[in-house]
């Protein structure tokens, strides 16, 4: 049996979202980006309001709108042991709360594994749902983020996070 693969955009809040899925769950959310091409020739384009999409959009949708904290949706994470392991703690970090990327590395028990963390946590395929956005600069500044910093300073504000102390370095 072959895993088919679909992939469905939508405008929410005015940020546009590809999400691509298979079988067996979310493979990838892309945030202002257009799908690569080689993902679009092995996947079949779908309306947000088709089946295996309308759980996903209306989760997204909630989180937007402030009415959803976690999601309940299957994914399928595909990356190696060490990025796996840093995406499932970024899982653990609460709507709202922010952590630095040596925070992280700590977390995951080496904090000399910094550089490697802020690799595999902007290697995350599925932003939003693994909140990858929640991860800082030390100083409290915004660091990198797939989707531009407007949109994780979007994120932030959304989840009431962002406060004049993350961008005024000590």
């Amino acid at each position: 049996m072959t895993n088919q693969i679909y992939y469905a955009s939508d405008i929410i809040n005015g940020i546009t979202l590809d999400v691509i899925v298979s079988e067996k769950g979310i493979r990838e959310i892309l945030i202002n980006k257009k799908p690569e091409s080689d993902t679009l020739t092995r996947a079949t384009q779908v309306a947000p309001e088709e089946q295996s999409m309308k759980k996903i959009f209306r989760q997204l949708k909630e989180y937007f709108n402030r009415e959803r904290r976690e999601f309940e949706l299957s994914l399928e994470i595909i990356g190696t042991d060490f990025q796996k392991k840093v995406w499932d703690e970024l899982t653990k970090i609460p709507y709202g709360e922010t952590i630095s990327y040596g925070e992280l590395a700590v977390r995951l028990g080496d904090k000399n594994k910094m550089r490697a963390v802020a690799a595999a946590n902007g290697a995350n395929p599925i932003p939003v749902i693994i909140p990858c956005h929640r991860v800082i600069g030390a100083d409290g500044s915004l660091t990198g983020y797939g989707g531009g910093l407007d949109v994780k300073k979007k994120l932030l504000e959304l989840e009431g996070r962002w406060t004049m102390d993350l961008f005024i370095p000590s």
